[in-house]
């Protein structure tokens, strides 16, 4: 009996769609639970023209009866989220009914903010593209076990003195290494303690609901964010996220135990973005790059930025697919090759000189990678809302199956277009969603 639970996660450097893929599928799942990240991510959905953007809260919501759930593992910025829980409730969501954050999560500080922005932007430090919220220096303070939680956030007196001691040191660190402004920890505290009494009311031990769900037979998709190769562990470090964005930071950052961990969904473009620094293989130098960039919208939801793009890179599928333990591949944006002749796809490295297909460890090694190309047959007509495998054009269906043969996992999903309705499911993968609904 298969366990009643999927992981759904981007394979690359994030960006992937993966927002449009989780609202797809959590139409039968009783819960959807965002397990690493902060208010850094961006998922877009398009419903019926109408497009929600959600940065913290789970796509689940939009499913009327979906329970979202914010794990232990996330970084709350609360007033980041009572400003995207007003925006939902203006759209008619129903956020107070469906929503529940955990007791164990992580606080984001205004100092917090300040320190990341300065490190960002001080002469001579190595920037990393941060989106300068706050998520990494969060993190940072949770490991050294100085951060604040949800449930004492809950606690003014605790909340006081907690606030006025890391002001005392945040200020004088940000002061002396980047001639910052201090912040006021009194101002702080009010701002802080009113957004605490609204954001009370969705706080709860959230590992217990979940577990709860699944012991009564319900389901639960744990959504990522970010990608793989933006993992703390596995990405290419040092340019990644702080937290664990792989298919393992599902039980940590949720609290529902590795054995409940039924089926990995991996989310893979027709071809690579990536937004901020960092090495990129297949990054298109030339015009094309700009084409694909256009055609894809491939500009941040969040922060605007335009995206990097680059060819498909298999060896980087293939790693991010045995991290995961990936089983399937949903493909999104494949209407955006359509007026390509020939695409390009990377089948192997060249380093000094030397064949492999092993992913380098260090940034320099990834750097040094000369890619090598295989060139598949272009379709040159739209398949643009296309949601019958057979009736896509054959180079297309090829262009799919190469990457089902050489990546090791099998592609279950093809998204055609932003649309929700704009998707197409495969017979093999709408048989695993109903074993795990059943």
């Amino acid at each position: 009996m298969r366990a009643k639970t999927a992981v759904v996660l981007g394979a690359q450097w994030g960006d992937e769609g993966k927002g449009k893929i989780v609202d797809v599928l959590s139409e039968r799942f009783s819960a959807v639970a965002r397990y690493a990240g902060g208010h850094n991510a961006g998922h877009t959905v398009i419903i019926g023209g109408q497009r929600f953007v959600l940065q913290l809260i789970p796509c689940g919501v939009l499913r009327p009866g979906c329970k979202g759930v914010i794990g232990n593992g996330v970084v709350l910025d609360p007033i980041a989220f009572l400003k995207e829980v007003a925006k939902l409730r203006d759209l008619g969501v129903d956020v107070d009914g469906q929503l529940k954050v955990s007791n164990r999560a992580q606080v984001i500080l205004p100092y917090h903010r300040m320190i990341e922005l300065a490190a960002e932007s001080a002469p001579g430090r190595k920037k990393i593209g941060t989106t300068s919220r706050g998520i990494g220096p969060a993190y940072e303070d949770k490991m050294a076990r100085s951060g604040l939680r949800v449930v004492d956030l809950l606690h003014p007196e605790l909340l006081k003195t907690h606030i006025e001691a890391a002001c005392a040191e945040k200020n004088a660190i940000a002061h002396a290494l980047f001639g910052t402004d201090p912040l006021d920890p009194a101002k702080m505290f009010d701002e802080y303690a009113a957004a605490a009494e609204q954001v009370r009311p969705f706080v709860a031990d959230t590992g217990r609901i979940l577990n709860g769900i699944l012991r009564d037979g319900g389901s639960v998709m744990f959504e990522g964010a970010q990608g793989t190769m933006l993992d703390i562990d596995h990405g290419t470090y040092p340019y990644v996220t702080s937290s664990s964005a792989t298919a393992g930071g599902a039980a940590t950052g949720t609290g529902v135990g590795p054995t409940a961990i039924g089926t990995v969904i991996s989310v893979t473009k027709a071809y690579v973005t990536r937004v901020g620094g960092g090495p990129f293989p297949t990054e298109i130098q030339d015009a094309m790059g700009d084409h694909i960039r256009t055609r894809g919208n491939e500009y941040g939801a969040v922060t605007g930025r335009p995206r990097r793009c680059g060819w498909l890179d298999i060896p980087l599928l293939r790693y991010s697919n045995q991290v995961n333990g990936a089983e399937w591949l949903v493909i999104t944006k494949m209407d955006v090759m359509d007026e390509l002749a020939e695409i390009p796809v990377c089948v192997g490295y060249e380093i000094d000189g030397k064949v492999t297909d092993e992913i380098p460890a260090d940034v320099q090694g990834l750097e040094a990678v000369k890619p090598r190309y295989t060139t598949l047959k272009g379709w040159r007509q739209s398949t643009e809302g296309i949601t019958e495998f057979e009736k896509l054009p054959a180079a297309a269906q090829e262009y799919l199956r190469f990457q089902e043969r050489e990546s090791g996992a099998r592609i279950g999903m093809v998204s055609t277009g932003p649309d929700r309705d704009q998707t197409m499911v495969l017979p093999e993968f709408a048989a695993v969603l109903k074993e795990i609904h059943a």
